[in-house]
């Protein structure tokens, strides 16, 4: 099957890159920018619409509060960028949330903020594509029409890019990431321009509309509450902010410098964009309602379920450049676009995150391999696969996805951060030198009110959203995190028992004899070939061995047998039930019982073809008896090819390929094992 694969594959993901090869993929800071942050910076598409929506649960009233949630936002933002600038240089390998709390907090709590940024990055992934799918679909019918196709058919198409190389799909997101950014700065600029200088009336094409309450006259608690949970809902701005402190190792060198570097511009940007579109939001009196079609009202009669609520952005948008201008359509176009984009953060993170999970044993080891293009293809593969049963379970429905959200992410900053106090504490109690302990303590300070304010933050989002949702991410984790027990216990498992002995032990120790038995079914040039070669092992005793399966068959064997003077003794086993592997594993067992020190080689004549589809003609029965003989102890079992035409037709065909593919395209283990391998034998 790999040969069919083999052209589709190159032409989808392009040829194979040497192990050497990695230091070109790595980023600068203008690409890893978009690659690392398009979450957050595209997050203003969404944040400042559902501080609204919530916000209009006590009426247009209650609006007046979202300056001061945004305020908290902005400075909860800050916050953790300024903490994880200390995580990119204290722990530079990659590790991130995850490193931080297993080294400092034990491997508990590492695993405990692995399960959360997993899901988080499968959420992310979901919730991007969904809502980017929504966009197009208010242009676009077809796209509403067939949400959940579409968004599927978006993730294949990310994986692909993705699977090309990080760098390769770094700057395909670059541009998009880019025009977005500069686009809203522009709507930002143009509008405090039109407002504050030409003095226009800016209005939302919402602005005549009327929200009708749900809870008027909110007051104590409730009003707390309400705000809390509107709070709750601006913190989707933060989503993706750790994904950086995860990818250091995809940054140039000095890698720790310019991760924090590219974090702090993120951290800028997104704040300005999140209060630019607030201010703008309010100005031009948005209206926005959790349910639109009953809530809203036109000269006091609900707009009805034919109503399409536009996103906060766009509305905006339509207020500052006017409905149907090039700058209206071009920033309607980067928002939808780097809405899809915005998923690519979840796959620079969890395929390293999963690569050094693996490294650790708590994933399969396939995760730790880079693909073709110096990739972690598998991570890729596994995240799309997770994320494309979200997307089609939820049928593509951001609203419902999205109250999934940030929980993960809220779990690893604070135990990051508790991890980094402890980091410092423990470093503090071996240093002297006062300017180095100034700068760790500034930074213990930093992070521990970033451990206060984040961990203040996750019991609001988990009071706010649980019944919402939030429950769903917390299943998700814990299934994470008893998947991850599992096979970090199976590998500790499989480790112990094939540790080897200090000392002489019952694998070290030679065997008495060697007793060779050569599997026949008729004679032919395989068989043949097998006892020559069974000969040449000089075994203290040789068999060929036969199951009567039809006796007209197995007297012409036997026959055959003493007319060629063959001088291995044949022996024939009985099998009324016309069975082959059973009779041949008890008979090797069999001789296992009557001689327990001696090792039985069990030698099987296999003739190989050169098409897929010519397996299908042949019944496998030495692929069914391996599968047996392997868990018979004491049994060694040899395979004894024999090439027919096709599969000589089959390795002339892939010499051919050869001369195209590149050097080194199948390898295995990380790459920089190959590329220490390959200094060496230079």
């Amino acid at each position: 099957m790999s040969k069919l694969t083999d052209v589709p594959k190159r032409i989808l993901i392009g040829r194979a890159l040497r192990s050497d090869r990695l230091g070109e993929t790595l980023l600068p800071k203008r690409i890893a920018l978009p690659v690392f942050a398009s979450d957050p910076l595209s997050s203003v598409a969404y944040a400042p619409g559902e501080v609204l929506l919530v916000l209009s649960i006590a009426g247009v009233s209650a609006y007046h509060f979202a300056p001061w949630i945004a305020v908290a936002v902005v400075i909860l933002m800050f916050t953790v960028v300024a903490s994880y600038r200390q995580n990119v240089h204290a722990y530079p390998s990659g590790g991130g949330d995850y490193e931080v709390a297993t080294t400092n907090l034990g491997p508990k709590a590492g695993l405990t903020v692995a399960s959360a940024l997993l899901v988080d990055y499968v959420l992310t992934v979901a919730v991007s594509i969904s809502s980017g799918v929504e966009n197009l679909g208010s242009a676009i019918p077809f796209f509403v029409e067939h949400k959940a196709l579409c968004a599927v058919g978006t993730i294949v198409l990310l994986t692909l890019m993705n699977l090309r190389g990080v760098k390769e799909s770094g700057k395909l997101f670059a541009i998009p990431t880019y025009v977005f950014v500069s686009s809203v700065f522009i709507l930002i600029a143009w509008g405090a321009f039109r407002g504050l200088v030409l003095g226009d009336d800016m209005q939302a094409p919402t602005s005549d509309l009327h929200i009708r309450a749900e809870h008027q006259g909110l007051a104590g608690f409730a009003l707390v509450f309400l705000l809390l949970r509107s709070f709750s809902s601006g913190c989707a701005a933060l989503t993706g902010v750790e994904a950086i402190s995860n990818g250091v190792p995809a940054f140039r060198k000095p890698k720790s410098r310019n991760a924090a570097t590219t974090l702090a511009a993120m951290g800028l940007l997104a704040v300005s964009m999140f209060c630019g579109i607030i201010v703008l939001a309010l100005a031009t009196n948005v209206h926005m309602a959790e349910n639109p079609a009953g809530d809203l009202l036109r000269n006091g009669i609900p707009v009805g379920g034919d109503y399409v609520q536009n996103p906060v952005i766009s509305q905006v948008a339509a207020a500052v450049f006017g409905e149907g201008t090039f700058f209206f359509v071009l920033l309607a176009a980067a928002t939808a676009l780097v809405l899809f984009l915005a998923a690519n953060t979840a796959y620079n993170g969890f395929p390293v995150l999963g690569s050094i999970l693996a490294q650790d044993r708590y994933l399969p080891r396939q995760l730790h391999t880079r693909g073709d293009r110096l990739a972690f293809s598998n991570g890729i593969v596994l995240l799309a696969g997770a994320a494309t049963l979200l997307t089609v379970i939820y049928d593509a429905d951001s609203t419902r996805l999205i109250q999934l959200y940030i929980v993960g992410v809220f779990v690893s900053f604070t135990l990051s951060q508790i991890g980094m106090v402890r980091h410092w504490n423990r470093h503090l109690a071996a240093e002297r030198d006062p300017g180095k302990r100034r700068r760790m303590v500034r930074s213990r300070a930093i992070n521990a009110f970033g451990a206060f304010f984040t961990g203040l933050v996750l019991v609001v989002v988990l009071i706010t959203k649980f019944e919402h949702g939030a429950w769903v991410s917390l299943l998700g984790m814990v299934i994470f995190y008893a998947t991850m027990t599992a096979i970090r216990k199976h590998y500790d498992r499989v480790s112990a028992e094939i540790a080897a002995p200090e000392g002489p032990s019952d694998d070290s120790v030679r065997p008495s004899r060697v007793h060779s038995v050569v599997l026949v079914s008729k004679i032919h040039r395989p068989t043949l070939r097998a006892l020559a070669y069974a000969r040449l092992l000089r075994s203290d005793t040789l068999e060929a061995l036969s199951v009567n399966v039809d006796p007209a068959e197995t007297k012409a064997l036997r026959e055959e047998w003493e007319r060629r003077g063959i001088e291995v003794p044949l022996k024939v086993l009985d099998s009324p039930y016309r069975e082959i592997t059973r009779p041949v594993i008890e008979y090797v067992k069999g001789l296992r019982r009557e001689s327990p020190r001696d090792a039985v080689s069990v030698i099987i004549p296999e003739y190989v073809v050169g098409h897929w589809y010519e397996h299908l003609l042949h019944n496998q029965s030495a692929l069914r008896l391996k599968g047996r003989l392997l868990f018979t102890p004491g049994i060694m079992v040899t395979s004894v090819p024999y090439q027919l035409e096709s599969s000589e037709a089959a390795k002339v065909r892939a010499r051919k390929r050869g001369e195209w593919n590149a050097p080194g395209a199948v390898r295995r283990g990380p790459a920089h094992t190959h590329s220490k391998d390959h200094g060496a034998k230079n």
